[in-house]
């Protein structure tokens, strides 16, 4: 839950920027730290929360990640949740488990 809320934390903050005061548009996550090149022809952005993202968008409909960690951040919240979701499974088999090892005794 930590590596997602790190991850929407930065989605959020470059949402907000956006249309947010001076020099906001575009998107300060989609400038700063880019090169002219990179930036060149620069007409949007697109957000996600699910999975986590920050794309930016030229006006020739090409593409490019503000932040290329978002990458990492959600194959580890999916990496977890699936470890979670084992873990929770694991522990109501092993529950079942015991209480028919009782069950059969008595």
């Amino acid at each position: 839950m930590a590596v997602y809320s790190l991850g929407l934390s930065g989605v959020l903050l470059s949402e907000h920027a956006f249309g947010n005061g001076a020099d906001s548009i575009p998107a300060p996550a989609c400038r700063d730290g880019f090169d002219a090149e990179t930036r060149q022809g620069l007409s949007h952005h697109r957000s996600s929360y699910l999975p986590l993202r920050f794309d930016c968008v030229r006006d020739d409909g090409t593409v490019y990640s503000s932040d290329p960690s978002y990458l990492w951040m959600n194959w580890a919240t999916a990496s977890l949740t699936l470890v979670a979701a084992l873990l929770v499974i694991g522990a109501g088999y092993a529950t079942e488990l015991r209480a028919r090892r009782i069950a059969r005794m008595s």
